[in-house]
């Protein structure tokens, strides 16, 4: 089966889906709505730079120091001041970009044939893969904020988001959340739809295998043998709520002085720095560039607790890879991830916007070595029942067979 993805080309989750459709056997190519160089193993490769991408930095972009990466961090840095400003301005201009793109993408697809076209989100690639020419099956898959956050941006977004959704013939989604809010958008009930990490799975052997070396606490000069806790999120603009992160953390030191913070993706980021000196934790916070997937597990395995506070969210892969990992969850109280976490059982749920609240929750977690234990070997078995690599690509099959079953 000939696969066509609309995705960022530049993003590991878009590479690790490439894999994923690869080991099925199946020929993949790439529409990528970002600049970037063809992900390993695409047939066909395109950029169409729609909603003005080609503006965008990238939190990749953050680990280069040197100095001839210095212009582009100044940019970057300038990105960063208004990226909230910038978000509201994308939602307004981006739509209007579609219909120049749109045509191009139609062009594509018509030379390319594909059996299926699969947009990885939304906005803005679901709204560019709504010019998929007719007797080519689409597919969608949501991110945990499309329709609760972007979709409802402005009057362009929405029209654009319910357009797709009518499109779409199979839906894909990380929360059953989201496949019930698709129908209240006009997704009909008895179309095919997969709830599904949005890595396509998370593959248990490879993280085992991969998220053992100590070498990473040397590497960034992070303290041994003090808890610690990581916030792997970055920055996502209306989803993750770092200012409440930030802010609890004073109120957690009280309690628990020697804690170290780890904010992976955060180094040199105003909003970051700023409130590292507002409350005054530069002897506990420590910012880092973005990390590989390996470094990233390497920290959940020796991290005691994992906390992403988001007020519009489905069930982010880390939260995954955290669980699989063994580290402690601590995430907002929202309808997504109450499909994954049963507080003070295999993780906490805390108000997205109570600073007191995860101060609270974090404290009891670090000083409570029973329930982290306790928790731990629940998440394993839940990730190997709901979300394991394998599990999930067998569904994906049947998915893609679905929609183009003489493919």
């Amino acid at each position: 089966m000939h696969i066509l993805l609309t995705a960022d080309g530049r993003s590991p989750i878009t590479k690790r889906w490439i894999q994923g459709l690869l080991a099925l056997q199946h020929r993949v190519s790439l529409i990528s709505t970002f600049p970037c160089q063809p992900p390993a193993g695409v047939t066909d490769f395109h950029v169409l730079p729609v909603a003005f991408s080609s503006l965008g930095g990238s939190q990749a972009l953050n680990r280069s120091t040197t100095p001839a990466a210095q212009p582009a961090s100044r940019s970057r840095g300038a990105v960063s001041r208004f990226r909230d400003a910038l978000q509201i301005a994308r939602y307004w201009l981006g739509p209007l970009s579609l219909h120049f793109y749109g045509l191009r993408f139609n062009r594509v697809v018509k030379q390319l044939q594909p059996d299926i076209v699969h947009a990885l989100r939304i906005p803005f690639e679901g709204m560019l893969a709504a010019y998929t020419p007719a007797g080519i099956p689409l597919a969608i898959s949501i991110w945990g904020n499309d329709l609760t956050l972007h979709g409802n941006g402005s009057p362009l977004m929405r029209e654009r988001t319910e357009q797709v959704i009518r499109k779409a013939q199979g839906l894909m989604a990380d929360a059953n959340r989201d496949i019930r809010l698709a129908r209240q958008w006009g997704y009909p009930a008895d179309f095919p739809w997969l709830v599904v990490p949005g890595s396509g799975g998370i593959d248990l052997v490879e993280i085992t295998r991969a998220a053992s070396p100590g070498s990473i606490l040397e590497q960034f000069n992070i303290p041994v043998g003090v808890p610690l806790v990581i916030n792997p999120r970055g920055f996502r603009p209306g989803s993750v709520r770092n200012d409440v992160f930030f802010a609890s953390l004073p109120l957690a030191l009280e309690r628990c002085p020697e804690a170290v913070f780890l904010c992976p993706a955060m180094a040199n980021q105003p909003e970051a720095l700023q409130w590292v000196e507002r409350y005054h934790l530069q002897k506990n916070v420590f910012l880092l560039p973005y990390l590989s997937q390996v470094e990233l597990w390497s920290l959940f395995r020796h991290a005691l607790a994992s906390i992403s506070i988001s007020v519009h969210d489905g069930t982010p892969n880390s939260l995954l890879e955290s669980m699989a990992c063994g580290c402690f969850p601590i995430v907002g109280d929202i309808e997504s991830l109450r499909e994954w976490i049963t507080p003070g059982v295999n993780g906490w749920l805390v108000p997205p916007d109570n600073p007191q609240a995860l101060a609270e929750a974090l404290t009891v977690v670090l000083h409570n070595p029973a329930l982290r234990k306790s928790a731990a070997e629940i998440n394993q078995k839940i990730i190997r029942d709901r979300a394991e690599l394998n599990l999930m690509r067998s569904q994906i099959q049947v998915f893609y067979q679905r929609l183009a079953p003489s493919a």
